[in-house]
């Protein structure tokens, strides 16, 4: 094991939090590449559940450093409460053990107001957007307006920014008569802010690149998943940044020659938050009976899951553009229940079966889902550690999802807590 980039290959909540979490505790280092605190990494220990969304996973095992990447959109507030609940919790959480990038980029609350209105005005055409800044934040950035993590650290230079930023929002604001901000109090509350995290604010690129030089390894986390990823998901209902694994050379300053190997992240099932496009949805109780075997609420917003079957299709297409080396399936105890399992094996579109994923997602609306049939297993495959101890049905459906999206699948959770993992090889490859 190197340097690994772990990334989901469905719409986000695939269940990398305990993926990350229990591979962390064969690398050094976790460094987080994209998106902000609009992700929810959630990991169970015993009887402890964490939920984090800015904090890398690696921060729970106490030899593990932790690098919030230059690709990230940094909430301070939400990063310090973050910290503090951590804490809180006994975790060790201290510039030793976490680095923030100075080149990140900062969501202030101008992002948030600009967001609110903008989605609002959307209607019926809203994306579903968690209303946290992010989207703003990335499009400031991309626009030349941001303000990044080393200007908190900069009185004069922050006063500056966040006039100049503020103004150009206020103008937007004006147009679709929404109330105002007034820059001088998110001026002083934000060099506070500034003066508090400056310890953990570095030059997180050379740092990880020195890291590596001396043998040391680093696991990438990214947040959402390939089909939310701005440039390759299902455009414009996707986040704001590169999600998939290419995202990590991007987003952390470490080249793509020094990334050795790429994890994917499936559920047994589908799930999608928010509006866009979904071929395998299940309007019905079987969809009811995965949201409630699964727990499919947002542990950012807590909004419900939408729930489908397993797609093939779209995960063979998330296989292809990360490059994945292989797999981790989570949630396979979900399924337990089920007399019968569907797995989307490809999609047809006014009667043509499709070769390539749609790039449209007026023409996603409208694919039909093409369907295979499996027998399950009802029988249940939670807690279990040995992949010899799944019924052979379990097996059938996990070779079969294997087949089909092109990867072999080394790492299946069967539970929330940590330790609930079958491992396939030993170690899994890298």
């Amino acid at each position: 094991m190197r340097n690994v980039v772990v990334v989901g290959a469905q719409w986000g909540d695939e269940g990398k939090g305990k993926i990350v979490d229990w591979l962390s505790a064969h690398f050094d280092i976790v460094a987080r590449y994209q998106g902000g605190h609009n992700a929810g990494h959630t990991v169970q220990i015993g009887e402890r559940r964490f939920v984090l969304h800015l904090i890398p996973s690696g921060i729970l095992r106490e030899r593990t450093a932790c690098v919030i990447g230059n690709g990230v959109v940094v909430d301070p507030e939400a990063l310090l409460d973050e910290m503090a609940m951590l804490r809180r919790e006994g975790v060790s959480v201290t510039p030793e053990r976490l680095l923030i990038s100075h080149r990140a980029h900062v969501i202030l609350p101008y992002h948030r107001a600009l967001e609110t209105v903008l989605e609002r005005q959307l209607g019926e055409r809203r994306v579903g957007t968690t209303m946290r800044g992010i989207g703003p934040a990335y499009e400031f950035k991309y626009g030349r307006r941001g303000l990044r993590v080393s200007d908190l650290c900069s009185p004069s230079r922050l006063r500056e920014k966040i006039l100049a930023a503020a103004e150009y929002a206020n103008r937007v604001l004006r147009a679709f008569d929404a109330e105002l901000v007034d820059p001088r109090p998110i001026y002083e509350r934000y060099r506070e802010l500034g003066e508090t995290i400056a310890p953990f604010v570095t030059d997180t690129a050379s740092y990880l690149n020195r890291a590596i030089a001396e043998g040391r390894t680093v696991l990438f986390e990214g947040a959402q998943g390939t089909l939310l990823d701005v440039d390759h998901g299902t455009y414009p209902f996707v986040t704001s940044s590169s999600a998939s694994a290419g995202g990590a050379s991007i987003g952390t300053g470490v080249a793509p020659t020094r990334i050795t190997a790429v994890v994917g992240v499936i559920k047994a099932y589908t799930t999608r938050v928010g509006e866009g496009p979904f071929p395998t949805e299940l309007q019905d109780e079987i969809g009811q009976l995965l949201q409630r075997g699964g727990g499919e609420y947002g542990a950012t917003t807590g909004r419900p899951r939408r729930c489908g079957w397993f797609d093939a299709f779209a995960v063979a297409y998330a296989v292809m553009l990360n490059g994945c080396t292989t797999l981790a399936l989570t949630k396979l105890d979900v399924l337990d229940p089920l007399p019968e399992i569907k797995i989307c094996v490809g999609y047809r579109h006014r009667g043509r079966t499709l070769a390539t994923y749609p790039v449209s997602c007026e023409e996603l609306r409208e694919c039909e889902p093409i369907y295979e049939v499996l027998p399950g297993w009802q029988t249940p495959t939670s807690g279990l550690t040995r992949y010899e101890a799944l019924p052979p049905k379990a097996r059938q459906y996990i070779e079969r999802v294997s087949q089909l999206v092109g990867c072999e699948i080394s790492l299946i959770s069967t539970g929330a807590e940590r330790e609930e993992m079958i491992v396939r090889t030993s170690p899994p490859i890298f």
